[in-house]
């Protein structure tokens, strides 16, 4: 019984050192193609649209990629309407606002505070009036 548990147990280990060969073998494979295909196919398609889109703006100038006369005029017309709410003249109003804050001078506040040297009379009296609670002038 023992000697067939030990076949079993032999049979089932050659069985898994083939099995983990053969997935080892074909994973190179795969990794070599994907090595020499460079990137994902996706991630190209979306690399090369970017590079695209660049291109088009670049030629654009500045303006809308890919705009119809409908939507240029529909975008002229929203600007002049918001102009016309927000009191806003010229293109000046679409960049984001500069703020500069300057920090306020501050007056010093004055305590005026005279530390008058201890006496000889005062002195004797703090000395005799030591059995009295400190809150007592």
């Amino acid at each position: 019984m023992l000697s067939r548990a030990s076949l079993g147990i032999a049979s089932c280990r050659r069985l898994v050192s083939l099995s983990f060969s053969r997935n080892v073998a074909v994973s190179a494979v795969c990794c070599q193609k994907a090595q020499a295909a460079g990137i994902d196919p996706i991630q190209k398609l979306f690399i090369d649209k970017i590079h695209e889109y660049s291109n088009k703006s670049k030629a654009a100038g500045g303006k809308l990629v890919d705009a119809s006369p409908a939507t240029e005029k529909a975008l002229t017309d929203e600007m002049e309407k918001i102009a016309r709410m927000y009191g806003a003249k010229g293109a000046d109003f679409t960049k984001f606002p500069t703020f500069t804050f300057a920090d306020p001078t501050l007056e010093q506040v004055g305590v005026n505070v005279d530390i008058k040297p201890l006496t000889e009379s005062a002195a004797e009296e703090d000395e005799e009036d030591d059995d009295r609670p400190g809150w007592l002038p």
